[in-house]
């Protein structure tokens, strides 16, 4: 079974994103700002992370930086959720797909099983 932390500081979208991936029949961690997703991913490795790129605490982009400078977080794929521009985001994040806010769960499951079965 594939696990996959979602990283939302909106508790009714990492509810949400959590009910869906579970019953897609994934593994789900769920952690509400970046520094709580570092933590969460050195408790665990996940094989797919979905990230929103604002948040308190720790940022989407601070935490995707975190994850690259560290050898064994490195190399999970990352998924950006954010209402702000593609462009923006990119320029900010070294990513695997972006996902623009608000987006509908077959586009997010299609994103993940791409993703997943690349990996």
């Amino acid at each position: 079974m594939k696990t996959i932390l979602v990283v939302d500081d909106e508790f009714g979208i990492a509810d949400t994103l959590s009910s869906v991936l579970s019953d897609e029949g994934f593994d789900v961690m769920v952690a509400m700002n970046g520094a709580q997703g570092l933590a969460r991913m050195r408790e665990r490795k996940p094989d797919l992370v979905l990230v929103d790129f604002m948040m308190p605490v720790k940022s989407g982009p601070e935490m995707i930086r975190e994850m690259k400078m560290s050898e064994d977080l490195a190399t999970i794929p990352v998924i950006v959720m954010s209402a702000v521009s593609e462009a923006m985001v990119r320029e900010e994040c070294d990513l695997q797909a972006f996902l623009r806010k608000p987006f509908d769960l077959d586009s997010l499951l299609a994103t993940v099983a791409s993703i997943l079965r690349g990996s």
